[in-house]
């Protein structure tokens, strides 16, 4: 988390007042201060004193919220993806999947936003709040479809001032079948502007195993990626059935030099129907067999069924190496529970 100038301000000022309190010690600790100015001593600072009962002046070190790639450089991640709801239904059924999973202590979770950017500012407020409320860090989906440079410059200066540290940076897709809009074309545009703000956020990008949609082939989409990750400090994959697909693009990636992280992403089919048109766009191989078998099943057994599937391919991924894994819970919490469960 990056400290604007108003914050630096405030802290001072706060400090300032408390510790000309005569009940403030002149031997203390972060834990001494009030609750607003801790938050904004979040994790590293250096605090000069002079004299014995106050302090002088405030200096803030690197104080960063937690970013992504801190935490794959520890070990193997976990991670939930979630979409911002339409409605007050919607809001609650995302509230009740995030309590569940926050039980699971995710390294990390990420919220989504729509066709065109269109729910930028319902993804940030969500974003901010679990930042702000949870153990965990959220991870801003941000198009560039859309936008233009100040839109972005915006929205990344409002989440700095959030301590939100962690922004995917995507193209998106235009709303319907209207014309792409906006100052920007491809992500990795985006991934130059935000690499350039102040903020220093980590900043991933997509993969696609099975090459994206608009590709014209693997060798194209893999240097495409290599371009994006060069800026940007790790890839999560669209979800994909087959292990294989993510084992050819980990070695694609490697064969051009890359180092960066590339998290698998994993969805647990126990919505057949809609995944099915998610496939489709995204350009991913629907294993039928597996989704007849589905389809088949009551709502129950699907989810049961699906997450075991799932499970399966995850464990997989994790004996060969992958530095994490990032679940599609489409705002529900069941399959992702027995995955983790599955999986030990």
């Amino acid at each position: 988390m990056q400290i604007t100038q108003q914050s630096i301000s405030a802290v001072q000022n706060s400090s300032t007042q408390y510790l000309h309190s005569p009940r403030t010690s002149h031997s203390l600790s972060l834990q001494h201060l009030p609750t607003r100015v801790q938050q904004l001593l979040h994790h590293k600072a250096l605090i000069r004193t002079r004299g014995k009962s106050c302090f002088s002046s405030i200096r803030l070190l690197d104080i960063t919220a937690t970013r992504i790639i801190d935490l794959l450089s520890s070990g193997p991640t976990l991670s939930f993806e979630f979409f911002p709801p339409a409605d007050d239904n919607g809001q609650k059924k995302l509230n009740t999947a995030l309590d569940a999973l926050a039980q699971l202590n995710p390294s990390f979770v990420s919220v989504t936003c729509g066709a065109g950017g269109s729910s930028h500012s319902r993804t940030k407020n969500i974003v901010v709040r679990i930042c702000k409320d949870r153990p965990f860090p959220a991870m801003a989906h941000l198009t560039c479809v859309g936008h233009t440079r100040s839109d972005i410059a915006t929205l990344l200066d409002d989440y700095a001032s959030a301590g939100v540290a962690n922004i995917l940076a995507l193209a998106g897709d235009p709303p319907g079948n209207t014309a792409t809009i906006g100052d920007f074309r491809y992500a990795s545009e985006l991934v130059n502007v935000i690499r350039s703000h102040w903020a220093n956020f980590s900043i991933g990008v997509a993969a696609h195993p099975e090459v994206h949609p608009n590709s014209t082939d693997s060798i194209s989409d893999r240097r495409y990626l290599m371009a994006k990750l060069e800026q940007a400090d790790f890839a999560v994959t669209q979800f994909f059935f087959d292990a294989t697909d993510y084992f050819r693009l980990r070695e694609d990636m490697t064969a051009l030099g890359c180092d960066r992280p590339i998290i698998p992403g994993v969805m647990p089919v126990i919505r057949p129907s809609s995944i099915r048109k998610y496939a489709d766009m995204n350009g991913s191989t629907v294993p039928e067999s597996l989704f007849r078998k589905l389809e088949s099943l009551n709502k129950k057994d699907r989810v049961l069924a699906a997450a075991d599937e799932a499970a399966k391919m995850c464990r997989q991924l994790l004996a060969q190496g992958a530095p994490g894994i990032h679940l599609y819970t489409l705002n529900r919490s069941k399959a992702s529970q027995r995955i983790i469960k599955q999986l030990g």
